[in-house]
């Protein structure tokens, strides 16, 4: 049975778009364990332009689950990491100007750093996660340099304009499962899935977590968080 891995990034999004105090990304992780979660994920920009250094401090507080830490591979948030000690780092890359995540990070431009961070992190006694596209190579790379888990970016195949598009774009997503198996690595997949794309991917039982925000808060507006986290656990927990 697959695990869902809750992202309560937007939460954050939501209350900085008036500068106030609600609604609470802490509130929000909370809600979200209570009602199945068995990770929450939240991921400290460098340009904290959701959520910030107080929430992710007091989400470590309260999470009873895991918490997965999305960060970028810099001094600042290494050291951030190292002090709060989340149970996972997900390594992503991160540009300034964009509206979120637009791909996977490309560890092979720099395997020697990377394999350095994650050593960084495992003083800590943090587990170290990836974010990389469906391709074999970034996930060789990924292993060599230490990776305790890959989360194999799904955004291109969530994006697919049509079926065939997206069949084309799942069988990549399909070899990369297989190539981080045959590495031994553990497997979480997450970016743009929602409550009907997520369904082709219940036969990659290989496949440990996924990891889900946007889609859900969307469907939180209407139903309540508690709804929408049970019914997107419904779906993978078939998985």
């Amino acid at each position: 049975m697959a695990c869902l891995a809750v992202n309560i990034d937007h939460v954050a999004t939501l209350r900085e778009a008036r500068k106030i105090n609600v609604p609470d990304p802490v509130y929000a992780a909370s809600i979200a364990e209570m009602a199945g979660a068995g990770c929450i994920i939240c991921h400290l920009r460098e340009d904290r332009r959701h959520i910030n250094d107080r929430d992710l401090r007091l989400i470590r507080q309260v999470v009873k689950t895991r918490l997965n830490m999305e960060m970028a591979a810099v001094d600042e948030m290494i050291n951030i990491a190292r002090d709060v000690k989340p149970d996972l780092v997900t390594l992503v890359p991160e540009k300034r100007q964009e509206l979120t995540t637009e791909g996977g990070l490309n560890v092979k431009a720099n395997p020697a750093y990377y394999a350095k961070v994650v050593e960084q992190l495992a003083e800590k006694g943090i587990k170290v996660s990836f974010f990389v596209d469906p391709d074999p190579a970034q996930i060789e790379a990924a292993h060599n340099a230490g990776a305790d888990i890959v989360e194999i970016h799904t955004g291109h195949y969530s994006e697919a304009s049509s079926e065939e598009e997206a069949e084309e774009r799942f069988q990549r997503i399909i070899k990369a499962v297989e190539a981080s198996a045959d590495l031994k690595l553990r497997i979480s997949a997450g970016h743009g899935l929602d409550y009907f794309n997520v369904k082709r991917f219940k036969f990659l039982p290989k496949i440990e977590e996924y990891s889900i925000g946007h889609s859900i808060m969307a469907r939180a507006i209407f139903t309540g968080l508690d709804q929408a986290v049970r019914e997107m656990i419904e779906l993978v927990k078939e998985f």
